[in-house]
């Protein structure tokens, strides 16, 4: 790639998606670009093939990442110790099932012919006679019961296999973990290479002045990269934006979480600076690992202010209470993000009986197409409230609060987990920016926060009755909470525009013989959330 001349400095950042629902890292992209930094962002190609674009003057790259160590140590290993009768893998059970199907189904089709030959139909026996049949017949059941049974000895290996939580898959783990300490993440979570391969070979050719690594898995690959630039001589920073507390994730098997905490334990070490999202959660992250200093929080604020293209480019802003079918005195409740179990959605829906008349928009990705969509429909139509339950899609994330403004106020009822307990997400700045009152869950940060502004209420977690309390209070007397945006500053703050200051100083802290511009900071706004 070419030396980024004219520009501050060239940016590479990471992230292990393929960008275009990541609003935070197109926003970091997009304004650093804009504040006069060369920005090359790399993320993961969806197909087998890199992609390409731009967003502003922003480079986006999405290279291949093959899963060739994804596969666990453990599926590579015959089965003797555990299951003695499974077969090596799912695959060939399933190779081994379909092979006697076929078998089967041939020796059936050999003793249709014989019959319509004898009864005159034309085309020859393919057997000879019936009796030929007999004993291959006899084989193809017994075997069809032999390969059935090892079939399933295979499935119940693969169910007490997979979440790594046998007492021998929890032995192993803590075994390696006090061998290894923070490198034992190459014995648990080998797949961490896949990213560092699909990667490296891409930043070095960059040639970074400073790597911008999003999230946990990146950090990792941004600063086995720093350490390559630094040991031929060139003086490359790195900058960890976490954006998640690892600990606090829900494990998707028993080494994924010890294997992920030591990654990030291992490379932590050689980040010159760190971003996150809140406060709390920039205090336990200085304490975990001992930074120097506590990363700067850089908020997950909505872009307020979009260029001219941008707005040129996009589609005109929906109506939020048309695409309901509802009039302007109608009490509308709004939900923007996407939909899981433990986001809480169903705790609104459940709520609605004890709320007459009121509706509640879900604004979420690709509606009718994800599972919990459709399971959300069901429960709406369950509980008798379907009719007052609307499904909509995305706008782009720098409309969002535009979008939303319409509403009477805006639920966030996530549930108690770790890393909910100490973020401020997307929603609650959009949700501000759109001066809605607000309806959250007790979860800390978040509630501390709207019990401190007045911006709304605070209900138990999972508990639609106490939702139900809450939302007919901020129904009453919404003004009383809408009150709270027009405290001085409040606002000014919670805008991307001030969040990439922060981002532009950090980096020039780092590099501090690149000049700024001459023009004034611009941030231009993103195209997908």
């Amino acid at each position: 790639m070419e030396p980024s001349h004219g520009t501050r400095g060239r940016v590479v950042m990471l992230v292990d998606n393929e960008v275009r629902a990541d609003s935070r890292v197109q926003k970091a992209a997009r304004s650093a670009a804009s504040a006069g930094w060369d920005v090359v962002l790399l993320g993961v190609s969806p197909t087998a093939k890199p992609q390409s674009w731009r967003l502003g003057a922003a480079r986006v790259r999405l290279l291949p990442k093959p899963a060739h160590l994804e596969p666990r140590r453990h599926e590579l290993r015959h089965p003797l110790l555990r299951r003695p009768l499974a077969y090596r893998s799912r695959r060939l059970a399933r190779y081994r099932v379909q092979t006697v199907k076929a078998w089967r189904s041939d020796l059936a089709f050999r003793r249709a012919a014989a019959r319509a030959a004898r009864a005159g139909h034309p085309g020859a026996s393919a057997s000879g006679s019936a009796l030929r049949l007999l004993l291959p017949r006899a084989c193809a059941r017994a075997l069809g019961a032999w390969v059935a049974l090892r079939a399933r000895e295979t499935d119940r290996l693969h169910r007490l296999r997979t979440p790594l939580t046998a007492p021998l898959d929890r032995t192993s783990t803590a075994v390696w973990s006090k061998l290894m300490g923070e490198r034992a993440w190459r014995r648990l979570m080998p797949n961490l290479w896949d990213y560092e391969l699909a990667f490296a070979a891409t930043i070095d050719s960059c040639e970074p002045d400073l790597i911008h690594a999003h999230d946990f898995r990146m950090l990792g690959v941004g600063a086995r990269a720093a350490v390559r630039a630094r040991a031929r001589g060139r003086s490359v920073k790195l900058v960890w934006d976490a954006h998640e507390y690892v600990p606090g994730l829900p494990a998707f098997h028993g080494r994924w979480l010890p294997g992920h905490i030591a990654w990030e334990k291992e490379h932590a070490v050689f980040a010159d600076a760190a971003i996150t999202v809140s406060q709390p959660l920039a205090r336990m992250l200085q304490e975990r690992h001992r930074l120097p200093e506590p990363p700067a929080v850089v908020l997950n604020a909505p872009v307020m202010e979009p260029d001219d293209e941008e707005i040129a480019d996009a589609p005109p802003l929906p109506d939020l209470r048309g695409l309901c079918g509802i009039g302007a005195d109608t009490p509308l409740l709004v939900y923007a993000g996407g939909i899981s179990p433990v986001r809480g959605v169903e705790t609104v829906i459940e709520a609605l009986p004890e709320l007459p008349g009121v509706h509640l928009a879900l604004v979420s990705v690709t509606p009718g197409k994800l599972k919990a969509v459709a399971t959300t429909r069901s429960l709406a139509e369950v509980t008798g409230v379907a009719d007052r339950v609307h499904f909509l899609p995305f706008v782009p994330h720098w409309q969002v609060p535009h979008f939303l403004a319409p509403a009477d106020a805006a639920v966030s009822p996530l549930h108690h987990l770790a890393n909910h307990e100490l973020a401020l997400g997307n929603k609650f700045f959009e949700y501000a920016q759109a001066r809605l009152p607000l309806l959250v869950s007790d979860i800390r940060t978040v509630a501390e926060l709207v019990e401190a502004t007045g911006q709304g209420e605070v209900f138990r977690a999972r508990d639609p009755e106490d939702f139900a309390r809450a939302a007919r209070a901020v129904l009453a007397e919404p003004g009383r909470y809408r009150a709270a945006y027009e405290r001085p500053g409040l606002l000014d703050g919670w805008t991307w525009e001030a969040q990439a200051g922060i981002i532009d100083r950090l980096y020039t802290r780092l590099l501090p013989d690149r000049a700024a511009p001459s023009v004034p900071l611009s941030v231009p706004s993103g195209d997908s959330r």
